[in-house]
C-alpha cells in the first residue's frame, strides 16, 4: 500500500503543482478520497476485502476465477492484468473492439451483459460469477446484485489518480497484485520519463481535444484527459472548465481560445474535414497551420483511462515535442508496451502513424 501511495503522490508531482491542474479528488463527488485497494485478509483463508471505487467495502470469498466486466476500460485493463480466461461476460459491442480481435478474441464469443447506461443481472447470474466488475454509473443496479449475494464491485477510473488506483483495485479483487504492479510501474516510469524530458519546457503549446458527438464538445479540466494533455507538455485551452465529464462549448468560446493543436478523438462521430473545412474555424491558428488529427489508435483510444493510456502520453509527447522525444523511440516504446501486456505484435499504422 505504501507502494501505491507513494506512485499517487509521485504522480501529482509529476502532473505539476500549478493550479491550473484539477484537483482530481473532485472529479465525480465532494466525498473524501479513499483507498482502493485491499484492506485486510478475511478470517476464512482465500477472501480479502477491498474498498470500491464508491467507497464501499466488499468481501470476496475464494479465488476469482469466473468475472463479469459491463465497462470497457475494465475489460481491457484485466486483459493487461493477464486475468482474460477468467471472464465469463462483457460489455456490449466487443465484436467492434479491435484490441479484443487481436489480444482477446475469445471475448467476441461471450455473452453480452450491459453497457454504460444499463446491466441485465438476470444474464450475469447465469454466468454464475465470482465478482462482476460495473462502471460507477450503474451503481442503480448493486444493491441487485448484492441481493444475490455476488461480489460487486465500481470503477470509476476517469481522472489520472483514478485511473492508478482503479488498477490496484481490480488487481487486488481478482488476486492479480504482483501483475497490477508491474503495469503501474510502468506507467509511473513513463511519467516520470516524460516528465523529465518536459520539465524545463518555457512554452507549452495550447490544445484543443474534441469529443465524439461533434467538435464543440470537449473535455474538461476534471477528466483524464486533461491530465494526460498537461503530462505530455502541452496547456489544454479547456482545463478551467468543470463538468465531470465531456461538455458543450460555443463557437465563440473556440475561437477565444484559439489552439495551436486540436485533436478529435478516434471514436468520433464526423471526420477532420468537420474542423480544418469549417468554414469559422479557417482563423484558428491549429487550423491554418495544418495541426488538426485524429488522437490515435486503430487499436483502442488512446484518450481513454486505459492501459495503454501511457502510449497516448507518449504519442502526444511526440507530436507537440518531437526535438524531445522521437517518433523512432515512440514506435519501439508502443510495440514494447503492447508485447509485453498484450501478447501482441502491432504495425506501424495501428500506432497512429
Amino acid at each position: 500500500m505504501k507502494r501505491f501511495m507513494c506512485l499517487v503522490l509521485g504522480m501529482s508531482l509529476l502532473v505539476g503543482c500549478s493550479s491550473q491542474i484539477p484537483n482530481t479528488g473532485q472529479a465525480v463527488t465532494e466525498q473524501p478520497p479513499v483507498e482502493t485497494t485491499k484492506l485486510e485478509d478475511a478470517a476464512e483463508e482465500g477472501s480479502v476485502t477491498v474498498v470500491d471505487q464508491l467507497g464501499r467495502e466488499v468481501t470476496i470469498e475464494g479465488d476469482v476465477e469466473r468475472i463479469v466486466s459491463s465497462y470497457y476500460i475494465a475489460s481491457s485493463m484485466l486483459i493487461a492484468l493477464d486475468a482474460k480466461d477468467k471472464v465469463v461476460g462483457l460489455e456490449m459491442k466487443a465484436d467492434t473492439r479491435e484490441i479484443y480481435k487481436q489480444a482477446a478474441p475469445e471475448f467476441l464469443e461471450l455473452p453480452a451483459v450491459g453497457s454504460g447506461k444499463t446491466f441485465n443481472v438476470e444474464e450475469a447470474l447465469a454466468l454464475k460469477p465470482d465478482l462482476i466488475i460495473l462502471p460507477y454509473r450503474l451503481e442503480s443496479f448493486i444493491p441487485q446484485i448484492e441481493a444475490l449475494d455476488i461480489p460487486v464491485i465500481a470503477v470509476e477510473p476517469e481522472s489520472m489518480e483514478n485511473f492508478l488506483e482503479c488498477i490496484e483495485l481490480v488487481g487486488s479483487a481478482i488476486g492479480h497484485e504482483a501483475e497490477a504492479d508491474k503495469l503501474l510501474n510502468y506507467f509511473n516510469g513513463v511519467t516520470e520519463k516524460v516528465s523529465g524530458l518536459t520539465k524545463d519546457l518555457e512554452v507549452r503549446p495550447s490544445v484543443y481535444l474534441a469529443g465524439s458527438s461533434n467538435p464543440l464538445v470537449t473535455c474538461t479540466g476534471l477528466m483524464y484527459q486533461n491530465d494526460l494533455i498537461e503530462l505530455a507538455g502541452g496547456e489544454n485551452v479547456t482545463k478551467d472548465l468543470t463538468d465531470p465529464y465531456w461538455q458543450t462549448i460555443s463557437n465563440e468560446e473556440l475561437l477565444g481560445w484559439n489552439p495551436e493543436y486540436m485533436y478529435a478523438v478516434s471514436y468520433a462521430d464526423y471526420d477532420l474535414a468537420a474542423i480544418s473545412e469549417e468554414s469559422n474555424y479557417q482563423e484558428i491558428q491549429a487550423v491554418k497551420e495544418g495541426r488538426v488529427k485524429y488522437f490515435p489508435s486503430s487499436l483502442e483510444p488512446w484518450d481513454y483511462p486505459t492501459p495503454s493510456a501511457a502510449l497516448g502520453v507518449l504519442w502526444l509527447l511526440n507530436d507537440l515535442h518531437p526535438d524531445l522525444y522521437s517518433k523512432e523511440a515512440y514506435v519501439e516504446d508502443a510495440k514494447d508496451f503492447y508485447q509485453t501486456f498484450y501478447g501482441i505484435e502491432v504495425s506501424k499504422e495501428a500506432l497512429g502513424l
